[in-house]
């Protein structure tokens, strides 16, 4: 029985789901939201939940001071990135600093067409990249040209495609219909 062992196991050893938790987590630290299972997603909240109040508690304290040094090095056994982890305590841990907790969100896809594993997408809350839309630099509208009238021509002037088209209909003979009354007599005789 695991009576007392949290989590999902995700049928891995336990480095291969250290390592792959890992590599969820710094992608999302980077990208700000990832599309994963649902069993994943969960399993990943809780890992960037704890990274992300460990840096805020130690953006807290004052720049070069041992806790937010060894903050970074504590984060940093599971993040090899030294730009995510860069990024986590500058820009993420300041905009979440007010919050108490609740710094990720899970919503549920449906089911995946190959093999029906229920998907969802993990993101981090303050982040909200997929609600706002990026703003369009402000170009000036451009002026549309009048158009030009058609010039008529005269009467007796054709061009040389319109010319093409009166010969092909003059070299097109009208096909003769056939009698009806011998068309009448072939089918009798065939009977």
């Amino acid at each position: 029985m695991r009576h007392r062992k949290a989590g999902r196991k995700l049928k891995r050893t336990a480095s291969h789901r250290r390592a792959t938790l890992a590599a969820l987590a710094t992608s999302l630290l980077r990208h700000k939201r990832i599309t994963t299972t649902v069993a994943k997603a969960k399993e990943t909240r809780m890992v960037v939940e704890k990274i992300i109040t460990r840096a805020r508690k130690a953006s807290a304290h004052p720049t070069g001071d041992a806790r937010g040094v060894h903050a970074r090095r504590e984060v940093g056994r599971l993040i090899k990135d030294r730009t995510v982890i860069g990024e986590l305590f500058s820009s993420i841990a300041s905009k979440v600093g007010s919050r108490p907790g609740g710094y990720t969100r899970i919503v549920k896809l449906g089911q995946r067409p190959g093999d029906g594993a229920e998907m969802a997408v993990i993101e981090l809350v303050d982040f909200n990249t997929g609600q706002e839309e990026p703003a369009k630099p402000a170009t000036p509208a451009k002026a549309k040209k009048p158009r030009q009238p058609k010039k008529e021509k005269p009467a007796g002037e054709t061009t040389p495609a319109a010319e093409k088209k009166k010969k092909k209909s003059n070299d097109d003979a009208p096909v003769k219909k056939k009698d009806s009354s011998t068309e009448s007599e072939t089918k009798k005789g065939s009977r």
